[in-house]
């Protein structure tokens, strides 16, 4: 696993969940504090409504606990911290990230899909970022520029 420096990350947050329907998949719109970058991620549709749910706060309850609610639950009672989520790379456009753990002042990482990183993060209330060469080579622009060529320019509509 390399090391990613702090000053190479950008804090992300989610801007929104929209349905792609020439895919039939969904987006994540992941944009920086300044709204000046924006990251779109496809996920699937489970991983994109494990998104949204976490978004809108999980309500209402579910009969059984989805699995990044498992993972929140199992990190609570261990005693284990999720210092932050990060999208490392790109490679044929599929994403990669990591989710950093904290237990007993030590760090690990652990692999995962971007979309489970992120459904994780929103449930732990962890920060979400990305690398820089991410967000270099990454497709888009601006969110704006960017929803325009995805079909829609109302851009609050997709604010949560």
């Amino acid at each position: 696993m390399e090391h990613t420096e702090a000053s190479d990350l950008v804090r992300l947050k989610v801007h929104g969940v929209i349905e792609d329907s020439n895919t039939e998949t969904q987006i994540v719109i992941l944009r920086d504090e300044q709204n000046a970058d924006v990251l779109p991620i496809w996920v699937g549709n489970t991983e994109g409504e494990a998104i949204k749910r976490a978004l809108k706060g999980n309500d209402p309850p579910l009969p059984r606990p989805m699995s990044h609610d498992l993972l929140r639950s199992l990190t609570e009672h261990l005693n284990i911290k999720v210092a932050r989520v990060v999208v490392t790379d790109v490679k044929n456009n599929t994403y990669y990230a990591t989710v950093h753990l904290v237990s007993d002042g030590t760090e690990r990482t652990v692999d995962s899909r971007p979309s489970d990183a992120i459904a994780l993060a929103l449930r732990t209330n962890s920060p979400i970022y990305a690398t820089q060469d991410v967000l270099k080579r990454r497709a888009g622009g601006t969110l704006d520029a960017w929803l325009e060529k995805f079909g829609t320019k109302n851009v609050r509509k997709f604010e949560v």
